[in-house]
């Protein structure tokens, strides 16, 4: 007869597998601690703006605190360093914004691979870009702005936030488009140069919508156009720059989820049908679209990787033919 201390023991043996079984489960469960997003701009800007919204629902969703990373400067490549040499275990996702296409060509080094170093998650937003002129122009449409421009050659300026930056690289896309010249003067930041447009100290100014579209409805400035190839959901009332004068111009800002390279396909998937999920929630949805003049663009992580590489060879030519660079220290 098997005695009651060997039954214990012999039990213990048979449940020890199991209890170990669970254990490591619950020790390998995604995500058992906080996520963070590290995002390439300071907080209250756009980019903050967005991450905050979707980290908020994505908490809920995971069951665990998902916080916000603000490191901004040197035109993202501190964040997009940050983000590359990161551990790839899941608890670390990375807000990048279109410089992940576009830095490669305009830094003479970079200290990342934008391609080799990250894992593409999902597309999150696209924004279209707005060509504003001042309430004093003579020009009312995009097609009137072409006109003078090749009226004037030369004579005519525009200002954009900054070197290098999306809004700067479409208006040199609009240039060669159109077949005029303008030359560029750059601020840091669109407030200085929103500054210079109203008085007409420039010619045009071309800048993310958001910003911009209040100070139209206040008749401070006139929106010509915008970039994209459909209209914008915030103002749909403004035409493209495509259907008034220069057909098939398009393009568009974007911030898009990455991860670090290496990090569990298991947890990718997770992340992408997550985020999917809170971009159509129709709260989260009127927020970035109608409030902030963000276009909803959500993909898979394999659709994200065509996107990005599809803008690398996008911009690349145009950068190198203008001969556009950006310092490190910028």
């Amino acid at each position: 007869m098997i005695s009651r201390r060997r039954l214990l023991e012999v039990s213990a043996s048979a449940l020890a597998p199991a209890v170990l079984g669970r254990a490591a489960r619950a020790q390998t469960q995604w995500p058992n601690r906080f996520v963070r997003v590290i995002v390439p701009y300071p907080p209250g800007g756009g980019a903050d703006i967005i991450a905050r919204l979707i980290a908020a629902r994505l908490s809920d969703k995971w069951g665990q605190q998902v916080v916000i990373e603000n490191k901004g400067g040197a035109g993202g490549n501190l964040a997009a360093e940050a983000a590359a040499r990161s551990a790839p275990d899941g608890y670390t996702l990375f807000l990048a914004g279109d410089f992940q296409a576009t830095n490669i060509h305009l830094s003479p080094k970079l200290s990342y691979d934008p391609v080799g170093d990250f894992a593409p998650v999902s597309l999150v937003v696209l924004y279209p870009i707005a060509m504003v002129v001042p309430n004093s122009s003579p020009s009312r449409t995009v097609a009137e702005f072409i006109a003078r421009a090749k009226a004037n050659p030369g004579k005519l300026s525009f200002a954009s936030p900054g070197h290098g930056t999306a809004p700067h690289l479409c208006a040199e896309l609009f240039k060669r488009s159109a077949g005029i010249e303008l030359n560029h003067i750059p601020y840091r930041g669109a407030a200085p140069a929103i500054q210079d447009l109203i008085p007409g100290r420039v010619d045009s100014f071309f800048n993310n919508i958001a910003p911009v579209i209040p100070l139209m409805q206040q008749g401070q400035v006139r929106i010509l156009g915008v970039s994209s190839s459909k209209r914008a959901p915030a103002a749909p009332d403004l035409p493209t720059i495509a259907e008034s004068g220069v057909p098939g111009f398009d393009v568009s800002g974007w911030y898009a989820f990455f991860v670090p390279a290496r990090t569990p396909p298991d947890i990718i998937r997770r992340m992408n049908a997550d985020t999917i999920a809170v971009l159509a929630e129709p709260a989260v949805k009127a927020r970035l679209e109608d409030q902030l003049g963000m276009i909803v663009a959500a993909t898979t992580p394999a659709g994200l990787g065509q996107f990005h590489k599809a803008e690398m060879d996008k911009w690349g030519p145009l950068i190198k033919a203008a001969g556009i660079t950006v310092g490190a220290e910028q």
